[in-house]
């Protein structure tokens, strides 16, 4: 390892303190780049980089081994290592629409639910309330019977620690209701595992797997995916959501411009017009 290399692995552990998987994939990426040019890099143009970084034909792979090798020029830059900036540019990744379930989907998944037996109710559930509130899978398993106020979701361990209130429908907190009711101890957490422990984000996967064939996130953007298709404002969406930035919820605007062509196509009388 190059000293200047050296030198950025201890500014990101204890200046910027990283955590120890960031500083491990910081050093994997730059160190292993190190060893297959056999040169360290403060000392490599970008054309050798780029012929170095070609091998990775994974698009995601490849910018994540960019954005180390851009992090580490633009601290050796800083550290006046060197007199020039090099940044890389990143490989473009074509955007994947996000997958979602209908409605009707997620009722005839529903239906497959044996409800006779208490691990039956809480797999209905928890399909239920996924969908009704569009909780991520670690806010969903984190619940509390505390966090459930009126007909409200109150998210407490939300993503960047930003509370929200969450809406509940009617036939998921009925359905909550009658799961809690059911269970014969008393315990810190709502979702139990067949043990009596905590339900696992693996189970929870399973679940969902086994009646929907998704995962459990996939529910997350069929809740969006609804409310956008029903004529939901972005902005709304977006505070249900939990998303700190609009962009991120922008990724579902391609329901509404697809209801909008669909609209148009059927209601519009040039539509069916030929030329």
């Amino acid at each position: 390892m190059s000293s200047e290399l050296e030198a950025f692995i201890e500014y990101i552990s204890v200046i910027k303190a990283l955590s120890k998987k960031s500083v491990q994939a910081y050093q994997s990426d730059l160190v292993g780049l190190e060893e297959i040019l056999k040169k360290p890099l403060i000392k490599l143009d970008s054309n050798l980089l780029f012929s170095a970084l070609s091998m990775y034909k994974n698009k995601r792979t490849l910018n994540r081994k960019l954005s180390s090798v851009n992090a580490f020029f633009d601290f050796c830059y800083k550290s006046q290592f060197c007199g020039e900036k090099t940044k890389l540019k990143f490989s473009k990744i074509p955007k994947l629409l996000p997958k979602f379930l209908s409605y009707t989907e997620i009722q005839n998944g529903l239906e497959q639910i044996d409800r006779s037996t208490l691990t039956g109710v809480r797999d209905y559930a928890l399909i239920l309330f996924l969908y009704a509130t569009g909780t991520r899978i670690s806010e969903c398993l984190g619940l509390s019977k505390e966090d459930i106020e009126g007909q409200w979701l109150h998210v407490r361990h939300a993503k960047g620690e930003k509370e929200r209130m969450v809406p509940i429908a009617k036939v998921a907190l009925k359905a909550l209701e009658e799961y809690i009711s059911q269970k014969k101890r008393e315990d810190a957490f709502v979702w139990s595992n067949y043990k009596g422990g905590k339900l696992s984000r693996i189970s929870a996967y399973k679940i969902t797997q086994k009646y929907l064939g998704v995962s459990p996130h996939v529910l997350r953007h069929s809740y969006a995916t609804s409310l956008i298709s029903g004529g939901a404002d972005l902005r709304v969406v977006q505070e249900l959501l939990g998303h700190a930035s609009l962009l991120t919820t922008q990724i579902y605007t391609h329901i509404q411009k697809q209801d909008l062509k669909e609209t148009v196509e059927v209601c519009h009388p040039m539509a069916k017009e030929s030329l």
